[in-house]
Formats: structure tokens, C-alpha cells, sequence
């Protein structure tokens, strides 16, 4: 098929390439997604009287067709389509002839694009979320599992209070709902349609955008024609940047087994089969997935830098500067899904060695639960402090399961609150599956042959 912009010249072939790059490539992902907002396009399109009732019939049809070829891998894009957008018109119109060249009408290749890309964030919003949780539920059994093993606390690395594994897995399962009740937060924004809004301006068909949003499952229609446009990379920033709070969460952790695992702590080990070897040293077990967490995280935030670099000066209006959004958005998702997922797998099959735990519960570990059990008994902060502090060789070891028991302050080893994060953990799940299930069947009204969520 000629380009959608299609004029009386052929375009260099230098210029193709530049133009084009990976687009057609990246628009693999997005095809599903353009099939759902392309269909709400024929629907809105008959409702006005573009679009005959047979004719949006026949467009629907051929959009079902693609999803089946493209569940196959049987839907190609070339780099002579430059994306899917092209793609997917071309094979309408060669299948069912003039309803294909109408089915464009009064959309641009603009909204088009930002139909499919918020129908695809939405997704996104939804699966890395459900991800994530696979991490916290992870989490949340490990400390079941340990709930009264106790384990230093360290502040600036160095033995500081008593401390619990279950406490340590918490504080990163509760970072870890808190950023996806975040992400969630985000859908709220991302559920807007900008379908009709053309290239920034409208059209002069009366389209009904209330009717095509409400056909898409979109919550509302993103008003402001000009906003609908101006906030496509602004969008995608939201949310890298919160992709980019979950992996800064996981890197922490990573960092925090890589210590624990090293032979000189030995508090935990990690399966063989999530370690890689040396070519060199044939003993070597190497924890390749940790550290590449570590990295991972510094790729997914330079893909929300590389969209905001983009957009910080671009002027009202549609511009071409937009297409090179798309690739770290894509980049970004799937980063952060593979590396949640990876980090859940590490946490469930994690060997918890309770003996090394409680040998590095050492005496200096209790100094400052001498000094509260000095002013319980009536001294004063300060002096009992100091008192501590100038005779530590003093300071004694306690049974330290025991002294887990002391604590009881909400959120503390005593009083961990593993019940709450049990509840939220199951309400922010029953959230994702709720929205889930109705994406599928608005899904399945529009193109039937898309069965499931669409990434």
C-alpha cells in the first residue's frame, strides 16, 4: 500500500530509512491494540453515516482477520508500511476494497497513533502491576515462612539494632504495593480516549468521541483536542517514571542479596539455576542476575529521561519528534516486567540459613536496648547513652528470638502487620483482575478473536 501521506514524488530512500528506523519494527507490539481502537474508529464512523452498516460490518471482519494472523506471527509490517497503522489499512483495503480507504476518515495518523499507544499503557499499567504483586506475594510468604528469624540491622552497613528477615522482606513488600497502588493511580489518568482529535485541531465531522471512548472502555474522552495531543510523551514519562520507582525498589534489594548471599555473611543463598558461571575460575556461582538488576534499573530510567529529553521544548501542536517516544516506552515496559518477574523467582526459591542469622546477632547488637532498658528505669536519655556507649564491653547477648518480641510498636518485629499486608496485597490484585476482565470483554465485543489482554 502507498504511505498514508502519499504525494507525487517517491520518497528518498535515505530519508525512508531516517524517517522510519525501527518504527515498523516496534510497531509489532501495537498492532492488538490498533485493531481496538480501529474498530471503535468503523463503529463511530457508521454511527455519523461515513460508514454504511454492511461496510463497518466488513471492516470489522477484516480487523478480526488480522488479530487471528497476528496471534500466528502472519501479519508483517514492512519497512515500506513504516508502521502498522499503514499495515493495517493496506490489508482492508486490498481485502475489502472502498470501505478500506474510508476507514480513515476524519482520523489522523496522530490520534491514531496515540489511540493505540494509550490502549497499550493502559495494558501495561495493569500487567506490570500484576507483575509486581508477584514480587510482593513473594515477599510476603518469605516472611511468613521467617517471621521470628531474626537478622542484624544495619545502618551505614554496620551492625546497628535486632532486626528480622520477616521485617526485611516487608520493607520491600510494602514499597512494593505502595508503588503499585501508584501505578494504579496512574490508570486513572491513562484511561482517557484521544480518538477524533485528529492532528491536534478536530475534524468538521460531527464525531461522537463519547461513543468510540465508551466502545474502547475508556473512562472519559481526554477533552482539550490540543492537550490530547500535546500530552503524548508527557504520558509515557508518567509512566517510565514509575516503572523506574519499582526497579529502584528491586535494585535495592538486589544489592541487599548480593551482600547476604556473599560466603563471609551466608545468611541466604540463591539457586544454582539462577546462577551463571566464570569462563575462567570453574568454582565460580556467580549472581549475573542481581547485578544486572543493578543495571537493568539505570536502562529503565534513561528511558524515561529519553522521553522527556524529547518533548522539554517541543512547541504546541503535533510533531515528528513523537515517534522516538515509542521505542523507550516499549523498551521500558518490557524491561520492567522481565525484571520483576526475575526478582519474584529469586525470592521464592531464596535458602534462608537461620544458624549464620543468629551467630551475626552479636553482643554490640543490644547496646541500645540497654540504654531504653536504663531509662524504663528511670535515667535520662543522654546520660544512659553515654553510659552504654563508654562500657560496651558490657553490653551482653540475649536470645535473639526473644528480643524480636520486644519490639511492639506498629511495624516493628513484634507487631509486623503481615495481616494488613496480606489485605492489601489481595485487594490490589482483585483490583487488576477486575479491570482485567472487563478490557477482555470490551476487547471481545470490538475484534473477537482477541481473546485476552492484548500484550
Amino acid at each position: 500500500m502507498a504511505k498514508l501521506w502519499q504525494k507525487n514524488y517517491t520518497l528518498d530512500s535515505m530519508m525512508e530509512h531516517f524517517t522510519v528506523r525501527k518504527d515498523y519494527i516496534n510497531d509489532e507490539e501495537l498492532v492488538l491494540s490498533d485493531l481496538v481502537g480501529s474498530a471503535a474508529q468503523a463503529k463511530g464512523l457508521e454511527r455519523i453515516g461515513i460508514l454504511t452498516h454492511e461496510e463497518a460490518s466488513s471492516l470489522l471482519h477484516g480487523l478480526d482477520e488480522i488479530a487471528k494472523l497476528r496471534r500466528s506471527d502472519s501479519f508483517p509490517i514492512t519497512v515500506a508500511d513504516e508502521d502498522c497503522h499503514t499495515a493495517i489499512e493496506g490489508f482492508l483495503t486490498e481485502r475489502i476494497g472502498e470501505a478500506g480507504k474510508k476507514i480513515h476518515t476524519g482520523r489522523s495518523r496522530n490520534d491514531q497513533v496515540q489511540t493505540a499507544l494509550r490502549i497499550y499503557m493502559r495494558e501495561a499499567c495493569l500487567k506490570l502491576s500484576a507483575a509486581t504483586l508477584s514480587s510482593v506475594s513473594a515477599l510476603v510468604n518469605l516472611a511468613e515462612e521467617n517471621e521470628n528469624v531474626p537478622m542484624p540491622g544495619r545502618t551505614h552497613m554496620q551492625i546497628a539494632m535486632p532486626s528480622s528477615v520477616a521485617l526485611w522482606a516487608l520493607s520491600f513488600a510494602e514499597e512494593l504495593l505502595e508503588e503499585t497502588e501508584m501505578l494504579l493511580d496512574l490508570y486513572r489518568v491513562l484511561d482517557q480516549s484521544p480518538l477524533g482529535s485528529a492532528a491536534s485541531y478536530g475534524v468538521t465531522l460531527p464525531l461522537d468521541r463519547e461513543y468510540t471512548a465508551s466502545l474502547m472502555g475508556f473512562r472519559k474522552v481526554q477533552n482539550n483536542v490540543l492537550y490530547a495531543n500535546n500530552s503524548r510523551g508527557k504520558f509515557e514519562a508518567f509512566f517510565l517514571d514509575h516503572a523506574e520507582y519499582i526497579a529502584l525498589t528491586l535494585s535495592k534489594l538486589a544489592q541487599d542479596l548480593m551482600i547476604f548471599t556473599l560466603p563471609e555473611f551466608g545468611y541466604f543463598s540463591l539457586p544454582r539455576e539462577l546462577c551463571t558461571g566464570s569462563s575462567i575460575m570453574p568454582q565460580k556461582k556467580n549472581p549475573d542476575g542481581l547485578e544486572l538488576a543493578r543495571s537493568r534499573t539505570a536502562l529503565i530510567g534513561s528511558c524515561s529521561m529519553r522521553v522527556k529529553s524529547i518533548i522539554k521544548a517541543l512547541p504546541s501542536g503535533y510533531n515528528r519528534d513523537f515517534q522516538d517516544t515509542k521505542e523507550p516506552l516499549l523498551e521500558g515496559f518490557r524491561t520492567t516486567e522481565e525484571l520483576v518477574l526475575i526478582m519474584a523467582e529469586m525470592i521464592e526459591k531464596l535458602e534462608v540459613h537461620v544458624p549464620a542469622l543468629k551467630k551475626a546477632c552479636v553482643p554490640e547488637l543490644y547496646a541500645t536496648d540497654r540504654v531504653m532498658e536504663k531509662v524504663l528505669s528511670g535515667g535520662n536519655f543522654r546520660d544512659s547513652y553515654r553510659n552504654v556507649g563508654l562500657n560496651l564491653e558490657d553490653v551482653e547477648a540475649e536470645d535473639p528470638v526473644a528480643s524480636l518480641g520486644k519490639r511492639t510498636s506498629i511495624g516493628t518485629t513484634g507487631n509486623l502487620g503481615l495481616g494488613k499486608d496480606k489485605t492489601w496485597l489481595k485487594e490490589l490484585n482483585e483490583r487488576i483482575n477486575t479491570e482485567s476482565e472487563r478490557l477482555c470483554g470490551i476487547y471481545r465485543a470490538l475484534v473477537p478473536s482477541i481473546s485476552e489482554v492484548i500484550l
